[in-house]
């Protein structure tokens, strides 16, 4: 009985219905893919700024699905467009103003999100919009999924390409200016492989919540340890997790899909936090009673 209870709850719903598995296989993708980046982003201090830019990829986005309606190229290729020009753009403003960086991504931040929305809404409906805001994880197609591997291969090659380089630039960004010129196009690869795969994951997640999956699970998985490459294995594991846990609550509770996947990642961000190995609440626990008895 409790393994039949187990197959219906667990397996069931990925064996008898193909939307699922097409959700399943979307969801890993984008956690081998993304989620790497996204621990990267939180050693750099980018994670507000690749919040910014998966509202900046919104814009052409629109546009796409103004020339094409809900075409997956058009829509993708408008992302990307949109997402590398706003990267551009704060860039060279943050180097020729005394504006910093954060202050103009958030300036192309609000400015993004307004004009997405401005655009969508005059040829569509509330549900299109909330088709490119909140994503249809249940509604991937196999040309979807090809787009969402192919870019989780591309990032896995580019990053173990640059990996050694991103490492050097987190540690000591002066000394790899000094010994090198390499930082520059590390730089550059990673804020690329960034907007790809934003515009990869907000087919499923949407363009508010596909940074979710880059940043919760790298996020949790800094509790649990120091080494880079441990936090990535950890990292791609919980953002997994998370996709099955969510996937399945969703479908047995009735629930949206893309937000019970990121309250999963939020989980496991908020056990690691508590019980973590590395910095969590437990060890500063024990800490201050190891001095209070000292």
């Amino acid at each position: 009985m409790i393994l039949q209870a187990l197959h219906d709850g667990l397996l069931l719903p990925f064996s008898d219905y193909a939307f699922m598995r097409r959700a399943l296989i979307g969801c890993i993708a984008l956690s081998v893919g993304a989620t790497p980046i996204g621990v990267f982003m939180i050693l750099r201090r980018m994670s507000l700024t690749g919040d910014a830019m998966a509202h900046a990829i919104l814009p052409g986005a629109a546009v796409g699905y103004l020339l094409s309606g809900l075409s997956l190229i058009a829509m993708t290729i408008g992302g990307l467009i949109a997402g590398m020009t706003v990267a551009l753009l704060s860039g060279f403003i943050t180097r020729n103003t005394h504006l910093k960086e954060d202050a103009s991504l958030a300036a192309f931040y609000l400015m993004s999100l307004a004009l997405g929305v401005m655009i969508i809404s005059t040829r569509g409906g509330s549900v299109d919009l909330i088709h490119v805001l909140f994503g249809t994880v249940l509604a991937l197609n196999n040309d979807a999924l090809v787009l969402m591997i192919s870019i989780a291969s591309i990032s896995v090659i580019t990053l173990s390409l640059i990996y050694r380089t991103l490492i050097l630039e987190c540690l000591d960004p002066l000394f790899l200016r000094s010994v090198s010129k390499s930082g520059a196009w590390a730089h550059y690869s990673f804020i690329a492989l960034m907007v790809l795969n934003l515009v990869g994951g907000f087919h499923a997640l949407g363009t508010l919540m596909v940074i979710g999956i880059m940043i919760l699970p790298a996020a949790a998985a800094h509790f649990w340890s120091r080494h880079v490459s441990n936090i990535i294995f950890l990292s791609v594991l919980f953002a997994i997790g998370s996709s099955v846990i969510g996937l399945l609550i969703s479908y047995h509770a009735n629930l949206p899909s893309g937000p019970a996947v990121i309250l999963s990642a939020g989980g496991f961000y908020v056990i690691s936090m508590l019980i973590g190995t590395e910095n969590s609440w437990r060890n500063q626990y024990l800490q201050f009673n190891k001095k209070a008895k000292a």
